[in-house]
């Protein structure tokens, strides 16, 4: 039954799930503002001693799509998704941490709450989990049908409280907490994209290294005409936004005309 699972997929399904994939770890202004709010929950949850706060925090985080995408671009052996995912991990991560930091220098009492620290020892475990929630992750994101389930493999994963306790442990000078939230995290993501290759492989997305690139070229497009109305905007004021991004339209169509 496992296999038929994993081979029932329809080509139109496939595509869905690349571009979605593409599109959602596209490094945005919106998906950095999303990491940071994710952090600054966590930080507050693990400050305030709320597992609930931590849990919440991790439904927000965009992170596990960049992720998704590194694996996927490994099987797809697409250095240039692989490159964009990374950067993109590794950005948000400094954004994150940055961002705990700044929290705790500010908020902190001198006594954070023993139960947030309690299971702060690396174990090959939580390879374990990752390695099961980044199956889970990767099934549901390909399957539509499944989709809703995604937000429970984002929680057991925990991406996002091993980031938000780093820069706790840099803001207390504690690096045995940074050190070994590091090694949490580090096994995490190895788990999950060791996981989603395995799930992406059985389910031949190999085939759509095509449909791939056509996205990445469709999001940077995006992501230029993104600063273009930005870069305008500061020139013409908030209140001629709308004539700004008229003009970056403009400008895109002219460039379209121009490569056909």
């Amino acid at each position: 039954m496992g296999f038929i699972s994993f081979h029932n997929l329809s080509e139109a399904d496939r595509v869905k799930a690349t571009e979605t994939l593409i599109t959602q770890s596209t490094p945005t202004q919106d998906f950095f503002f999303m990491i940071t709010l994710s952090i600054l929950m966590a930080t507050f949850g693990i400050l305030i001693n709320s597992m609930a706060v931590v849990i919440g925090s991790m439904l927000v985080a965009p992170l596990l799509s960049p992720i998704l995408s590194v694996a996927l671009g490994i099987i797809l052996a697409d250095a240039k998704l692989i490159q964009r995912s990374v950067k993109t991990i590794l950005k948000s991560t400094g954004i994150g941490i940055t961002a705990s930091v700044i929290v705790t220098l500010f908020f902190a009492s001198e006594i954070i709450a023993p139960e947030m620290l309690q299971n702060l020892e690396p174990s090959f475990l939580y390879m374990g989990v990752a390695i099961v929630a980044g199956f889970a992750a990767t099934f549901a994101l390909i399957k539509p049908q499944l989709n809703a389930t995604l937000p429970g493999a984002a929680v057991a994963v925990a991406l996002v409280p091993p980031l938000a306790l780093i820069g706790v442990g840099i803001a207390k000078f504690n690096w045995e907490i940074v050190t070994n939230s590091l090694a949490i995290f580090t096994l995490n993501l190895i788990g999950i994209i060791f996981a989603s290759m395995i799930t992406f492989s059985l389910m031949n997305f190999y085939r759509e290294k095509g449909i791939a690139r056509e996205a990445i070229i469709e999001e940077e497009e995006k992501l230029e005409e993104e600063k273009i109305v930005e870069k305008l905007a500061k020139e013409f004021g908030d209140e001629d936004l709308e004539t700004a991004q008229t003009i970056s339209t403009e400008g895109k169509k002219g460039k379209q005309i121009s490569k056909a």
